[in-house]
């Protein structure tokens, strides 16, 4: 991808490449075995005869040590003199005749490196653990509660410590029924969830991380009125009331008399909004996502790859649009690595950088070319302006949304 963007000649091409600075690779390594080797001829009275000792040549080796561990409880078992029986306890750590580290191992090679069950079974016979192919598979799909707890309070701590998220779904068929999966995530979590809708509801409904409910918090009839809910109907909601679930929140709609299925959309998705913020949902999480509309809420940023992708894909009629769309992806792939070099270097991070970059990209979308599908998407990228340079006010904010695209191919 950032191919496109590299200078001929420049620091970041083959020839120009500078060497970073030289490190011992070993130096952080922590040393679990040591073995001091003599050299060979060396006199047994060396230090009598003459021989200085000038140090060692360090050679350091890494190794695994794979073995098997079994561990023997025995609980004691002791009968008073009442007749009462007392009996040593297990540690809480131990569940079953399996310990953690193996069932941890157990998962890691079957769900992170696809490891198929039969081959994890003959690797754990050949190394002397008595397992059957039955016991191994209840390991991978049994006793998992304490995962999806996990997984649950991942996305309200990972939403907690962060001023971004990447945004994305994919298609996914569960127990023969089509359905989407959606990731959110950044460089610090990464969460999935799969249902049934992919719609912007589903998505603040995700957001929610758990939570049920609805709250027509002032931020909830703000939106509302953004999204042009008729003002007739607005006024029959009463700020700050809330509602434990969504049987609740339904019926109190119809009382209120919101029953179109538009109406309803923006009620239901400003209602997801004012739960959110009256749980501290920051207003100015910084949202990325590819530009589809169910992710377009808070602070929404677009993917540059994305944007670029599109022009890409424009099939030329002729030699001249062919030109011009070479000619358009160059401009954006400019304007992209000056963006890049504004994230991390602080003094281009000016008010007089930006407008330069804006009047850039602003005279890119005027441009007419030859081809009217190409200038179609031109005035599109005009409309995203934005969305695409959120990044000039939050340098944090990541320029395309690899990262999601990535982790949700897993």
């Amino acid at each position: 991808m950032d191919a496109e963007t590299e200078k001929p000649g420049g620091e970041e091409s083959g020839e120009g490449r500078k060497r970073g600075p030289q490190r011992s690779k070993t130096a952080t390594l922590k040393i679990h075995e040591e073995n001091v080797i003599a050299p060979e001829g060396l006199p047994s009275d060396a230090r009598e005869q003459g021989w200085r000792f000038k140090g060692y040549d360090d050679f350091v080796v890494q190794e695994l040590k794979i073995e098997t561990c079994n561990m023997r409880y025995r609980l004691e078992a002791w009968q008073g003199p009442d007749g009462q029986y007392l009996k040593g306890k297990l540690p809480e750590s131990v569940d079953g005749h399996y310990g953690a580290q193996l069932k941890s191992y157990v998962l890691y090679q079957y769900h992170h490196q696809r490891v198929t069950q039969p081959l994890l079974l003959e690797q754990l016979h050949e190394w002397g653990v008595e397992i059957s192919a039955g016991q191994l598979n209840h390991l991978l799909t049994e006793k998992h509660d304490a995962f999806h707890d996990e997984k649950a309070q991942l996305l309200e701590v990972g939403l907690q410590v962060s001023r971004h998220i990447q945004t994305d779904d994919t298609g996914a068929r569960h127990k023969g029924k089509n359905g989407y999966c959606t990731y959110i995530g950044n460089e610090f979590f990464a969460w999935f969830e799969s249902t049934e809708s992919k719609s912007r509801v589903n998505f603040l409904s995700l957001l929610r991380a758990g939570h049920t409910d609805y709250v027509l918090h002032v931020g909830a009839l703000e939106y509302m009125a953004r999204h042009k809910l008729p003002q007739s109907k607005l006024k029959r909601l009463e700020e700050g009331k809330s509602f434990p679930g969504k049987k609740e929140w339904d019926a109190y709609l119809e009382e209120a008399g919101i029953t179109g299925r538009k109406h309803l959309q923006i009620a239901t998705e400003g209602a997801l909004v004012g739960s959110l913020l009256a749980k501290g949902f920051p207003a100015t999480m910084g949202i990325v996502s590819d530009d589809a509309g169910q992710f377009n809420v808070f602070r929404h940023a677009l993917c540059w790859i994305h944007a670029e992708r599109n022009i890409n894909k424009l099939v030329p009629l002729n030699a001249t649009h062919a030109k011009h769309i070479d000619w358009v992806r160059c401009q954006i792939w400019d304007l992209y690595a000056d963006l890049k070099a504004y994230k991390t270097d602080l003094s281009l991070q000016t008010a007089e950088f930006q407008e330069e970059i804006r009047a850039r990209f602003d005279e890119l979308c005027r441009t007419r070319t030859a081809y009217q599908t190409l200038n179609q998407h031109l005035k599109r990228l005009a409309r995203d302006q934005e969305e695409l340079f959120r990044v000039l006010d939050d340098p944090s904010l990541p320029l395309h949304n690899n990262l999601s695209e990535g982790d949700i191919r897993e």
